[in-house]
């Protein structure tokens, strides 16, 4: 590894020249222990080849234990089936203690779900877990003087948590510094990007979570810490600076939707105002339910209203509701003649199968009636509404639109969103930027990474199903979609 090279790409050029990474064979124990229905794909496989060669190997510039390692993979790419396939690895390795923390209390809920209830439809591990015919089970622990030598332990916690308990507020029975001496580690730590207050200089040392998990790291030399986000802080120089020699992989968005493993992203820039914005989403919303619907697929596309404040929010919620329910069949044909190809398409396909615009603003009054639409910012209803968001695709979910502001920016699984909509003008609202498009934030960015995750079909025998389909060949696509 050379001096400003990042580690992915150093391991990159290693594997172009000698084949080092590709000619690793996933163990027996990982392949056959992770769950039949999800198939490990091949960014995901190089994800843990590249982690098995840097554990096993000696490399220029490798980093002294205890090791940081970072993985920089996509929303919606399957970041924690390669967690569940590192855990599998570690315990072969030895390993039998990990720590799962996170910043959202949602997301440790949902992560404890896919590693601990074998009934969930996102479970990661096979019937049976088994290594040299031992059973071995995964168990939830409070703290690691519960561990069972046997089995893997798995301590789930916000990072708040963590850092109270180790720091501030002890809580009985709970986690405690004593928990990590002698006994070694493996932290990972989802949306790790948060974790760099420290580094960005933003709060003090002694105060922040960075400093709390680093000083776990350096209990114990044998301990490892794995980290995992869709984006990272590339343009601060103190963050490129930390990640240089941990960043193992990157598989970002753009590559993600290049391999057709995430819907195509159009970012379609309207100098109009919201009201024309929203009514576009509405058209484009029935256009994909029809098309789809005519090829046998069961869709109910969902789309996402953002404000930049909860008081926004709920005015734009309210006076959504007005504009459903005084559509007018003008509202639709004003937009007509749109230089927009997506909505050109849409009125083609209406026109051809005799999709009236009385039809259009009757089935769109229908679909987003006020019973059918969720805000996503009540801090009061998050459980209830956590289970509504994280079940868009069930068939008895009746949700077609959700306005928030940042409630879903992570930690938000969902299949069917299709469509974002901004809910105000510019970067700012109002002042000298209205009426302009904005640049997309850091946020904004990983919302959009929500919104990638592929919604799979078929329609062809012999069609990758996980895959986007018409690319190349738009006169293949199903009625003009």
């Amino acid at each position: 590894m050379t001096m400003g090279e990042f580690l992915y790409k150093s391991l990159s050029t290693a594997n172009d020249i000698t084949g080092c990474i590709d000619a690793i064979e996933l163990p027996i124990s990982v392949k056959n222990n992770l769950r039949r229905e999800f198939l490990l794909r091949p960014y995901q496989e190089d994800a843990l080849r590249r982690f098995m060669f840097y554990y096993d190997n000696g490399i220029k510039g490798k980093q002294q234990r205890p090791w940081h390692l970072f993985f920089h993979m996509a929303t919606g790419s399957g970041k924690t089936l390669v967690m569940a396939g590192l855990v599998l690895y570690l315990y072969e390795k030895g390993y039998r203690n990990f720590l799962f923390y996170v910043n959202s209390d949602t997301i440790v809920q949902k992560t404890r779900d896919n590693f601990l209830n074998p009934y969930s439809s996102k479970y990661l591990f096979g019937e049976r877990i088994t290594f040299d015919n031992r059973e071995v089970e995964v168990r939830e622990v409070k703290n690691f003087n519960e561990a069972d030598e046997d089995n893997i332990n798995m301590k789930f916690c916000t990072v708040q948590k963590l850092h109270s308990d180790l720091t501030t507020f002890p809580t009985e029975n709970d986690l405690s510094w004593e928990d990590f001496e002698n006994r070694k580690i493996v932290m990972i730590a989802d949306e790790a990007d948060y974790f760099n207050a420290e580094t960005r200089a933003e709060t003090e040392k002694a105060n922040s979570y960075e400093r709390t998990t680093t000083n776990i790291l350096h209990r114990n030399p044998d301990n490892i810490m794995l980290g995992f986000s869709a984006t990272m802080d590339y343009e601060t120089p103190a963050i490129t600076g930390k990640y240089e020699d941990k960043t193992i992989i990157r598989y970002d968005l753009r590559q993600f939707r290049l391999d057709k493993y995430s819907k195509e992203i159009n970012l379609l820039a309207m100098d109009s105002d919201i009201k024309t914005r929203v009514l576009v989403a509405l058209v484009l919303n029935l256009y994909r339910q029809e098309i789809a619907s005519r090829n046998g697929i069961n869709l109910k596309p969902v789309v996402l209203f953002k404000s930049k404040t909860i008081n926004e929010s709920k005015e734009n919620e309210k006076k959504f509701h007005q504009l459903i329910e005084n559509l007018l069949r003008s509202d639709i044909d004003s937009l007509r003649g749109s230089d927009a190809e997506s909505i050109r398409k849409a009125f083609e396909f209406f026109d051809n199968h005799e999709i009236s615009s009385e039809d259009i603003v009757q089935r769109t009054q229908e679909h987003f009636a006020e019973v059918n639409c969720l805000n996503a910012n009540d801090e009061k209803e998050v459980a209830k509404m956590q289970l509504v968001l994280n079940s868009l695709e069930d068939g008895n979910n009746p949700v077609r639109a959700v306005f928030a502001v940042d409630k879903l920016d992570r930690g938000w699984d969902v299949l069917n969103l299709f469509d974002i909509v901004r809910m105000y003008e510019g970067q700012n609202s109002g002042g000298s930027n209205k009426g302009k498009v904005g640049k997309t934030t850091r946020s904004e960015a990983q919302l959009i990474g929500r919104g990638a995750r592929y919604f799979p079909f078929m329609i062809e025998d012999g069609q990758e199903k996980y895959k986007r389909k018409y690319d190349e060949d738009a006169k293949k696509r199903p009625s003009h979609s």
